[in-house]
């Protein structure tokens, strides 16, 4: 019987193949070998739709699986990346997709099986290929509005399933979910591939990939790698790797980070470098493979494969690099409890206590309630940020109230949430006694989150029925001491019900113990009951039973609720709450949903009250509490209410008005707008000036940091949204300015140019132009040269964007170009994307128009380039300019006889383009 991939991978380094896009483009293929005869009727291009030709074109994809299998590769894909309906549907053939995916699979299985037959002693494997599609779960397309998502969890995880089920009948060994940019899309992909085998009754390995966007390390939502990992522990995970984004040499000190951490086998297959400025890469084989070698004899990987520029060639080189070397041994999974947002929160002793804020719970905050009644959801997040901005490790989100649509509400608040890099840094509890909002809660979060909560008490069956769908979703869980009795209220009725609820989740339903929490249930304290006095004492003694008998479970309470008879007097409640932690952390207390902006310290406490707390909260006498409501009363009109306490100061707001714009601008903060903005009109002559200067100061370090790896894409797409907002405060400014009435600086056409069908970055281009006053006409992707065309003539722009992030993108741009000559047009031209350069622009594309072309690094390069173009004197200055740059960028071409490889700098500032 032929090994598994399982048996293989601990006693030897696997080979996986090289790009199959790559291979592809070797070929040669047209139009007419994607569509085939079968798929003549269909519109549009199909040119570029790979997986097609799974059907159309058997015979390549057939030659391509046994070029990898010849050159060493253990493991081959499936021509798979984007089967999916998502995805498809931008060909118009996404009724094909369990077709392409049965087709792909019995290709690679035929050819793999032949070669199994062929070498016995190295069996060959297949890998069914799940790309990322070309949308995300975790960010909006429209920056006007942060809640929308082109589409929902469940309609991609039902998209995947179809794909996935299709790639199991066809008989693959594994299911590769890879170029992972979304967390939350990857968690659609885990939930979906879980579901798929439990339908197909077969276990396959579950192999996942990552690409990180930028030299920060981080996903292109925002994620730093350990909060990936943190995302997807809840999955019974083969392997986890890097591949895309850099070369071999440029990943590898994230792959380091990777290895250190993740308790899974590593696998890497990088590009062949980084792409030079025609989008070509020059990094030969040999040259890879001596930069891959480091991987293979650090012990850094147990798969090595090829990502984009990559062949059969340099897969080649591999066996030789990997003879008797030891393959990676996975670390050990973590002992703590990992939690995450965009970045990880790791709850270890040390930390003490987690601070879970409190306060976006309309329950519990009148001011959070009615914000989330009037819409003002701007507002309603600036609390989300000052509990963070106070300590808050975790954010607790609850949205029940009776005339609240309270699923809508959390998923409309989780989604904006994730908008603001400042507040998804860290984790949310979602808090709902609703089970229908605690599962929309969960599909809408990319890092791993908590669950408030679950109970016995109605029965142990719903229990775990809703504890094993939390772990599929991917989050820790608190458990309330509720049985079918009742709350307990008891140390021994705690204890009863948590150890009872610990075993059912361990032994039934297979939960991580570090991810379950106990909430033993804080309950009021001196409300005039004789029985309520021993509540905390209970609390705390129960706190200590779990630490010792329950091995890795958390402790957690709503602290408010023991001070609840004190309501009205906040400074004795927050000393309370305060004395309270004290003595429940030192029993293992480990987390608390509290206000994390408290005034009252436990050693500012005055001696005499500390003593009077401390009696009624360790039930020390009898008349402990009757004590304490007397100096409450006494202290109620002299002590300083802690609700009262002074706004916290941002040193920010001492500098002058243009720096605090500028600030506001690069950290996305628009709470001062109005104010600053109403300082600084007087200061200028006209309100365009203001975009212009300390606006467009503020975006133009927003690029340059995004260039650096300084912010990340969720920090960028913030700040445009403040710029946005800022230009509308200064519109009716603006437009009484104007002397003919119209608002617009110009009109701007942008498009993603035929054959792609990336847009994130030229939908960052719409807002910043949209923010400067112009107007954009956004045709989309995919788009021919002739609609480009005519809709420019039609539409009499001022200027024209070409977008595009693959490789085959830059010769469509010179196609766009060469259409636009023809028609006898000189529109301006504005070229940007991740494989475009200048000295492509101007090897390539200037040359065959007579129109300026201007080739884009960066966002806030397109509106200061346009405000160029419109005025007359300073379009034919920068006429000039680009003219003798692009000769000098010619003759040196010449000169050298080789393309200069961009550094990693350019390439980072290329990678998005923010374009």
């Amino acid at each position: 019987m032929k090994p598994t991939i399982q048996q293989l991978v601990s006693e030897r380094i696997l080979i996986l193949d090289g790009a199959m896009g790559t291979m592809i483009q070797q070929y040669n293929l047209r139009e007419e070998d994607f569509r085939g005869e079968r798929f003549v009727h269909i519109p549009g291009q199909m040119k570029g739709n790979n997986d097609l030709l799974c059907l159309t074109r058997p015979d390549v994809v057939r030659d391509i699986h046994r070029k990898y299998l010849e050159a060493g590769a253990d493991i081959i894909e499936t021509n798979t990346f984007s089967s999916t309906t998502v995805s498809m549907a931008d060909y118009h053939v996404q009724e094909y997709v369990r077709e392409i995916n049965l087709a792909a699979a019995a290709i690679a299985r035929e050819v793999a099986d032949e070669y199994t037959r062929l070498n016995p002693d190295k069996p060959r494997f297949v890998a069914g290929s799940i790309g990322p599609t070309n949308k995300t779960c975790s960010m909006s397309p429209d920056v006007n509005n942060p809640a929308f998502r082109a589409l929902t969890y469940d309609e991609l995880a039902v998209s995947y399933q179809q794909q996935i089920e299709a790639l199991i009948d066809g008989g693959v060994d594994a299911i590769l979910i890879e170029t992972i940019f979304d967390t939350l899309n990857a968690k659609a992909a885990i939930y979906a591939a879980e579901s798929a085998m439990e339908t197909k009754g077969v276990k396959l390995p579950i192999m996942l990939s990552v690409t990180v966007a930028d030299t920060s390390g981080r996903t292109l939502s925002g994620q730093t790698l350990d909060a990936f990992l943190a995302s997807v522990q809840h999955a019974p995970i083969f392997s986890v790797g890097l591949n895309c984004s850099f070369g071999a040499k440029q990943l590898k000190p994230y792959l380091e980070g990777l290895a250190a951490r993740a308790p899974y086998y590593i696998s890497a297959y990088p590009n062949a470098g980084l792409p030079n400025s025609l989008g070509k890469y020059d990094q030969t084989p040999e040259q890879m493979a001596e930069q891959v070698k480091e991987y293979i004899e650090e012990g850094l990987v147990n798969i090595i494969g090829g990502c984009c520029g990559t062949t059969n060639e340099y897969i080649a080189q591999y066996s030789a690099l990997i003879e008797g070397k030891v393959p990676h041994k996975p670390v050990l999974a973590p002992h703590c409890m990992w939690l995450s947002g965009l970045e990880l929160l790791e709850v270890k002793p040390e930390i003490n206590f987690v601070n879970v804020g409190e306060r976006c719970n309309v329950a519990g905050s009148r001011k959070f309630l009615r914000l989330i009644n009037e819409k003002k959801y701007d507002e309603a997040l600036s609390i989300a940020r000052a509990q963070v901005e106070d300590g808050a490790l975790v954010v607790d989100v609850n949205m029940d109230e009776g005339l609240l649509d309270a699923q809508v509400e959390m998923t409309t608040f989780l989604n904006l949430i994730a908008s603001e890099p400042e507040i998804a840094r860290v984790p949310v509890m979602i808090d709902s006694s609703k089970w229908e909002v605690i599962v929309a809660g969960l599909k809408c979060l990319q890092g791993k989150s908590i669950v408030n909560s679950i109970s016995l008490k109605e029965g142990e069956e719903v229990f775990l029925e809703r504890a094993r769908t939390i772990r599929k979703y991917g989050a820790a869980v608190v458990v309330m001491a509720f049985d079918e009795k009742g709350q307990a209220d008891t140390c021994d009725r705690k204890i009863e019900v948590c150890e009872r609820a610990y075993r059912l989740l361990v032994d039934k339903a297979q939960f991580n113990p570090n991810d379950i929490i106990f909430d033993p249930n804080v309950l009021a304290i001196a409300t005039g009951m004789e029985e309520h006095n021993n509540y905390a004492v209970d609390f705390i003694n129960a706190t200590a039973w779990i630490k010792k008998n329950l091995p890795g479970a958390h402790i957690s309470g709503g602290i408010s609720n023991l001070s609840f008879s004190f309501r009205g007097n906040n400074y004795i409640r927050e000393a309370m709450h305060t004395v309270f932690l004290y003595h429940a952390i030192q029993a293992g207390l480990d987390m608390g949903i509290v206000n994390p902006a408290t005034a009252v310290m436990y050693t500012d406490i005055e001696p005499d009250l500390l003593v009077k707390i401390e009696d009624v909260v360790l039930n020390r006498r009898p008349d402990a509490a009757e004590i304490l409501i007397e100096t409450a009363e006494n202290l109620k009109n002299t002590a300083k209410d802690a609700g009262q306490s002074e706004v916290k100061h941002d040193a920010w707001r001492d500098e002058n008005v243009n720096e605090r714009l500028k600030y506001a601008l690069i950290k996305g903060i628009g709470d001062y707008l109005e104010e600053d903005l109403a300082e600084i009109i007087p200061l200028y002559k006209k309100a365009v000036d203001i975009i212009e200067g300390p606006l467009m100061a503020g975006m133009n370090t927003v690029g340059e940091l995004f260039g650096d790896g300084k912010m990340f894409l969720p920090q960028v797409v913030k700040t445009a949204r403040t710029m946005k907002k800022a230009v509308a405060i200064l519109q009716p400014l603006i437009e009484a300015e104007k002397k003919e009435g119209s608002s617009s600086a110009g009109k701007m056409l942008i498009a993603t140019v035929k054959g792609d069908v990336h847009d994130i970055g030229k939908n960052i281009v719409s807002v910043v132009m949209a923010c400067n006053n112009y107007e954009v006409i956004d045709l989309g992707v995919m788009v021919p040269a002739e609609v480009i065309v005519q809709r420019a003539i039609e539409e009499k722009v001022d200027f024209i964007g070409l977008s595009g992030l693959i490789t085959p993108s830059l010769e469509e741009m010179v196609h766009v170009a060469s259409e636009l000559q023809k028609a006898g047009v000189d529109i301006p031209l504005m070229i940007g994307g991740a494989t475009t350069s200048k000295l492509h622009t101007a090897l390539k594309i200037a040359p065959v128009y007579r129109g300026i072309v201007a080739h884009m690094k960066d966002a806030a390069q397109n509106a200061s380039i346009a405000a160029r173009l419109i005025n007359t004197e300073a379009r034919k200055v920068l006429a000039e300019e680009l003219s003798k740059e692009y000769e000098t960028l010619r003759q040196n071409n010449l000169l050298k006889k080789e393309v200069e490889t961009v550094s990693i700098e350019e390439a980072q500032k290329n990678k998005l383009n923010l374009f």
